[in-house]
């Protein structure tokens, strides 16, 4: 695996590899990687001459400071974990190299980001929109992969991609999950022990959900069970609960199209955020 820090080298070298007719992959990731992640390195080399993992906490994305700080960074463990699946290129800047300038551009997707996360998190999704726009146009993929678990971020660079003309294939990976349903996150590492065992309560929620609607429940039973079912975990917060449309992300109060809606859920599980989601068909 070749590794670079720098942008001008990456880009020299995949533009001989373009020439020979390449393509590339790329899965955008902010390190501390886990099975997950592998999943989408590996599915990039099914299809792709070429496969690139970058690396890179991108700070503008965080709107708690103390979040960006405790985010967990373990560079050794990547390297050796993309090692083992055979990627081919790492990509891993400093912050002085992605953001040479102090940058001012904002994005505004309308709705699109005012909702769920991005009622949580404001800022966020146009941090995500910087980063990814410059991630495109440094490594100009054919192909860029991205999790389900953040279903919401693949829709903006969905936004993105339509909007900036990229001609890039967006390919949304399905979520892997712990044994006990957990989604595999980078932040699962800051939970203790007991909490580890609590936090699947955000999956037994959606699974909760999904087979009430299969069962014509009501959306407002089910939002108030899901809260009991989240209350009645120590140190669980809920933010949020809901049900939206996959193409847009409107939030719904019934299912009338099961294979156009998306159950999506977020909270805290001491001082750890996690998000998951599961759709409902």
């Amino acid at each position: 695996m070749v590794i670079f820090k720098e942008i001008e080298p990456l880009k020299a070298f995949l533009s001989d590899k373009r020439a020979l007719d390449h393509s590339v992959g790329l899965v955008p990731t902010m390190g501390a990687l886990h099975s997950g992640h592998l999943e989408l390195v590996k599915a990039s080399k099914k299809v792709n001459s070429i496969t690139v993992c970058s690396i890179f906490v991108n700070p503008i994305q965080f709107n708690n400071p103390a979040d960006l700080e405790k985010y967990p960074k373990s560079l050794e463990h990547d390297i050796a974990y993309l090692n083992s699946v055979g990627c081919d290129v790492l990509f891993h800047p400093d912050r002085s190299e992605m953001y040479q300038k102090p940058t001012t551009t904002k994005f505004d997707f309308g709705q699109l980001d005012k909702v769920l996360e991005g009622e949580f998190r404001p800022g966020h999704f146009s941090g995500v929109a910087l980063v990814v726009s410059k991630l495109f146009n440094i490594v100009n993929p054919t192909r860029a992969y991205f999790g389900q678990k953040d279903f919401q971020q693949f829709k903006i660079v969905q936004r993105i991609v339509d909007d900036l003309n990229f001609n890039i294939e967006l390919i949304c990976f399905p979520t892997l999950r712990e044994a006990d349903g957990l989604a595999m996150s980078s932040r699962n590492t800051r939970l203790s022990d007991e909490e580890r065992k609590t936090a699947s309560v955000f999956y037994r929620s959606l699974v909760f959900a999904k087979n009430e609607i299969r069962n014509r429940a009501g959306i407002k039973s089910i939002n108030e069970r899901v809260v009991e079912m989240c209350l009645s975990e120590k140190n669980v917060r809920l933010e949020y609960f809901a049900i939206a449309d996959t193409e847009n992300l409107n939030l719904l109060d019934n299912v009338k199209d099961a294979d156009r809606s998306i159950l999506l859920i977020a909270g805290f599980v001491g001082e750890v955020r996690l998000i998951d989601n599961m759709f409902v068909e």
